[in-house]
């Protein structure tokens, strides 16, 4: 349980040394004018004062800082010499009050409740408590059906389980969603078909008896045996070899398999959850994929809409806020970036996200670096253009030559001045840049507000005057 910014006011070093058990970065002041302005400089999470200081003391300090401020404030007493009580230092504004300079575990439980209550409130990213405990992001139509399905299966005792959905649409959320609900406390044993080779995969998955292959020099347990009466989760099951989809195919029949190289039949019984970014019908038809293996996963299929979809882009907004408030990516960031704003949420509602949730999620913590302001702008989303390198040599520069930075930065700053009506403190903040910025574009793109412009603006302009 660490903090990042811990001041410390007063020269008793036992006290120092228990702010070093919970912060980043100890800042120490020897008296409340240098605490001062180490805060103002810092914004620290938690400040310390030794016994040294009195309740009236602390209240000085406390009448000297921002109205707002944020900051919790720990007082230390004199290790059973006690001057005076819990109830003074309570009442002159301390947050919390520890008898000696040896409290470390109350210290810790100080800082714990600090940071359950810094943490976001996501319970309004999720539809219900299931979706909540394994972050299924989302209330469109499309997501609740997903919810739905995923429960029917769960609750019933269809096994094997197949989910559909493209490459990032949340498959091993899913799965994960119905492990939870039909067996929660037992494995969950996930394997990406596609990562192996068929040999490897095989002794991954069944395990394989000493002496089987060259370097087998010992017995290995399969993932099929490691997850027991839980659930053994294979991630792009398409991918999966034909010889070694005949043998996948026994143990979703017989529920037994053998170890590679061994004879003893072993019982499988653990919920098999498969998964495909294609559409298995489709890789039946090409021979990639045994039909027989196909019809025994197909019973109740789980679909995931890609992100793009019209049922589901609604959930676009949704969890971007949610990434945002999530991210890990810059801890010295976190909490300070707050929102997204209006013109940047309408460019992630235009792109078509062939990578879906997990390309959205990589985007938000990108413009999370990217940004300096409290607000994530147009600016800090960016996209990789990847589909202009599909043109060829001859045409690229024909078809490319319309797409400028400039043209496109003017047209963005023109279209936020015409739907605020030019009110530029407006326009700015939708495309997330200063004012000041923002007259410097203006001038630098020569953007010329129309006649029709003008006068909608001006009576705006009179409208709000004879308001006040």
């Amino acid at each position: 349980m660490i903090l990042n910014n811990v001041v410390t006011v007063g020269r008793e070093l036992q006290v120092h040394q228990l702010a070093r058990q919970v912060g980043r970065e100890i800042f120490s002041a020897d008296d409340i004018t240098e605490a001062l302005d180490i805060v103002a400089r810092e914004n620290p999470d938690l400040i310390i004062f030794d016994y040294r200081f009195s309740p009236a003391d602390i209240k000085k300090f406390l009448n000297s800082l921002d109205k707002n401020s944020q900051i919790v404030i720990a007082a230390v007493g004199n290790d059973g010499a006690q001057k005076y009580s819990s109830q003074q230092f309570s009442d002159a504004g301390v947050n919390h009050y520890l008898p000696g300079s040896q409290d470390y575990h109350k210290l810790i439980e100080i800082v714990k409740k600090m940071q359950r209550q810094s943490e976001p409130d996501v319970n309004n990213f999720f539809a219900d408590e299931i979706a909540a405990s394994v972050c299924m992001v989302g209330k469109s139509a499309s997501a609740l059906h997903t919810l739905k399905m995923i429960k029917l299966v769960a609750e019933s005792r269809c096994n094997p389980v197949l989910i559909i959905g493209e490459t990032g649409t949340g498959k091993e959320v899913a799965a994960k969603a119905v492990h939870n609900l039909r067996h929660s406390a037992r494995p969950f044993v996930a394997v990406n078909c596609a990562a192996l080779t068929a040999n490897l995969l095989e002794s991954e998955l069944f395990g394989h008896v000493k002496g089987s292959f060259t370097s087998a020099d010992r017995e290995k347990t399969g993932l099929m045996e490691l997850a027991a009466d839980g659930t053994i989760f294979l991630d792009e099951i398409s991918e999966m070899p034909l010889d070694l989809q005949s043998k996948l195919l026994r143990v979703v029949q017989e529920k037994t398999f053998r170890k590679v190289g061994g004879t003893e039949e072993l019982h499988c019984k653990a919920t098999i959850i498969a998964s495909s970014n294609r559409d298995l019908a489709l890789e039946v038809q090409a021979k990639r994929f045994r039909a027989d293996l196909y019809y025994r996963l197909d019973v109740c299929p789980i679909m995931i809409s890609p992100l793009r979809s019209p049922e589901r882009k609604q959930d676009i907004p949704l969890l971007a806020e949610f990434f945002l408030k999530t991210s890990t990516i810059c801890p010295q960031k976190a909490g300070k970036i707050t929102s997204i704003t209006k013109i940047a949420l309408e460019s992630l509602l235009q792109y078509d996200w062939s990578g879906n949730v997990r390309q959205l999620r990589n985007i938000i913590d990108r413009a999370v670096l990217l940004e300096s302001t409290d607000k994530i702008g147009l600016s800090s989303i960016v996209i990789d253009s990847w589909k202009f390198n599909q043109f060829s040599v001859n045409s690229e520069s024909e078809k490319i030559k319309d797409f400028s930075l400039d043209k496109a930065e003017r047209q963005l700053i023109a279209r936020a001045l015409q739907e605020t009506h030019w009110q530029k403190t407006k326009a700015a903040d939708l495309l997330g840049i200063s004012r000041a910025t923002l007259y410097a574009k203006v001038k630098q793109h020569s953007i010329e507000c129309l006649e029709s412009d003008a006068e909608e603006s001006s009576s705006l302009s009179k409208a709000e005057s004879a308001a006040v």
